[in-house]
């Protein structure tokens, strides 16, 4: 096999990938160039690999081994084929072609060793570092590989990831109890009376409606902060931060009062694609 064609079939693979595990952000790089959303994808399928270690493992040694090998092929000392493994393929192609710093990588891959283990968040201090580390660099970086780079940008991708990060915990809050695992921190169930094992059993509580609204009013915060800020960057970024406009959507649903927080909720991907698609002809960002 030449190696243009090895090289789309990775390509093609970590496409595959996020389109099944990450929709929006698959859906996302649709609006940009060929070869920007070949990057994109290459780290958004990075961002699955990692983040969905938990879903593979039994014991957490066995996800600190695979996170290791992830660390480890960043690092230059990975064990067994790294270049057969078509995601680390692709994301070495990204970093070298975009120059893309492995230490915020490193970093992403050392935050989701917190997935492993069933210690619930404890503060939202703890939630907000977790998510500068785990969110705010598939922003970040997603702008640096569409051209952009300055102390603004990393503002804007600090709230996006913020706004983000928190719009996934709730929509997988009902999978994360059902398996005793925490990311809303302690600290805000205990502020509205509520504990981690009413969180665990899975029902409703007013208690837990009230953590919940305060988790998504704070979140909310963060994504106006980074949609207000956003207009102060070059306008060629801002397509970085399109998947926020799904968000925003996730948000505003979980916000209604007859969300129920404990029951998947399935967004169909033609309403996602015209939503990004829609948001994409909009001033902000057309870029």
């Amino acid at each position: 096999m030449s190696s243009a064609a090895a090289n789309g079939d990775a390509a093609d693979f970590c496409a595959a990938e996020v389109r099944l595990h990450d929709f929006p952000r698959y859906a996302a790089t649709l609006f940009v160039t060929p070869e920007q959303r070949r990057a994109l994808l290459a780290l958004s399928a990075f961002n699955v690999e990692v983040s969905r270690v938990r879903e593979h493992i039994r014991q957490p040694l066995a996800g600190e081994i695979r996170l290791q090998w992830w660390t480890d092929m960043l690092a230059g000392s990975g064990h067994g084929y790294v270049e057969g493994n078509p995601v680390a393929a692709e994301l070495l192609h990204a970093i070298k072609a975009y120059d893309l710093p492995v230490a915020r990588l490193t970093r992403l891959i050392e935050e989701h060793q917190f997935d492993l283990y069933n210690d619930p968040m404890p503060t939202r201090e703890a939630l907000a570092s977790y998510l500068d580390g785990t969110v705010a660099p598939l922003f970040s970086l997603a702008a640096k590989i569409l051209g952009g780079q300055s102390p603004e940008i990393e503002h804007v991708a600090r709230h996006a990831g913020q706004a983000a990060g928190a719009a996934e915990v709730i929509a997988t809050l009902a999978a994360d109890a059902s398996r005793r695992q925490l990311f809303v921190p302690v600290e805000l169930l205990e502020a509205h009376g509520a504990n981690v094992e009413e969180m665990f059993s899975g029902i409703e509580t007013p208690m837990l409606r009230a953590t919940l609204d305060q988790f998504i009013d704070e979140a909310m915060t963060h994504l106006d902060a980074a949609m207000k800020e956003m207009k102060d960057v070059a306008p060629d970024v801002h397509r970085a931060f399109l998947p926020l406009v799904f968000t925003r959507r996730r948000l505003e649903t979980a916000r209604q009062p007859d969300y129920q927080l404990f029951v998947p909720h399935a967004t169909s991907r033609l309403r996602v694609l015209w939503t990004l698609w829609r948001a994409s002809r909009s001033t902000l960002f057309r870029g």
